[in-house]
């Protein structure tokens, strides 16, 4: 369990406990209540990370909402968003292997993480890994929603991670995106539900095939 469940739900004990010793039994409910939704919110079970070559995991537990093409600047990439209800476990895990070359906060709204806007006009967390050996970006998006009110991450600019690594969360409800090369190949569909660390959202494709494909002649190409 992520330790902040242990900060909310250890003054909602005493408060608890103190209720019931100073007025009735009955009063002490709601706290305790309370205290066991904190512990269970910030449970963080253990994964398995899939070994595959080139595979990009996801960075949340939730429901895929949209999986479409987008341009930044003049690069062409495929967005995979992931909406985290209050009742999916929301630690964030690290959707490759490689090195963390930026790390942006921005600030923004509170836009319902379901709108297609909040992936812009939302505060958020913006990183971007370089994959081992090839070199590849994977950026993903810790986005807050509605009732987020704080995005946690831990690494910093400079930092290794590995695939599934824990590397932070977003308090109740939010969302996750991942942009990655329009190249790659993707395993899942709006509708679907994935798992953190375990779901193999996309596999990227290695540089020197796709240089080998772009250079390939048309008619080879065409076979």
């Amino acid at each position: 369990m992520v330790r902040d469940g242990y900060f909310y739900a250890v003054p909602l004990i005493a408060a608890a406990v103190l209720l019931g010793w100073l007025t009735q039994p009955a009063w002490a409910i709601v706290p305790c209540l309370l205290a066991f939704f904190f512990l269970w919110f910030f449970r963080d079970p253990e994964r398995a990370i899939p070994q595959d070559a080139g595979a990009v995991v996801s960075p949340g537990d939730g429901k895929v909402t949209d999986v479409s093409p987008i341009t930044v600047g003049n690069e062409k990439l495929t967005r995979l968003s992931i909406f985290l209800s209050v009742f999916n476990v929301h630690v964030n895990r690290s959707p490759i292997a490689g090195v963390i070359r930026d790390v942006r906060y921005q600030r923004g709204q509170y836009l319902n993480a379901m709108n297609k806007t909040s992936a812009e006009l939302n505060e958020q967390n913006i990183v971007t890994v370089e994959s081992d050996g090839d070199g590849q970006k994977v950026v993903f998006k810790q986005i807050a929603g509605l009732l987020a009110r704080r995005i946690v991450f831990y690494p910093k600019v400079g930092d290794r991670l590995e695939r599934g690594q824990r590397v932070g969360l977003i308090k109740f409800g939010s969302r996750v995106d991942v942009l990655l090369d329009a190249s790659a190949h993707v395993n899942v569909k709006v509708g679907d539900h994935v798992k953190g660390g375990s779901t193999v959202l996309a596999h990227l494709q290695p540089q020197g095939a796709l240089a080998d494909a772009g250079s390939a002649p048309a008619t080879e190409r065409a076979h």
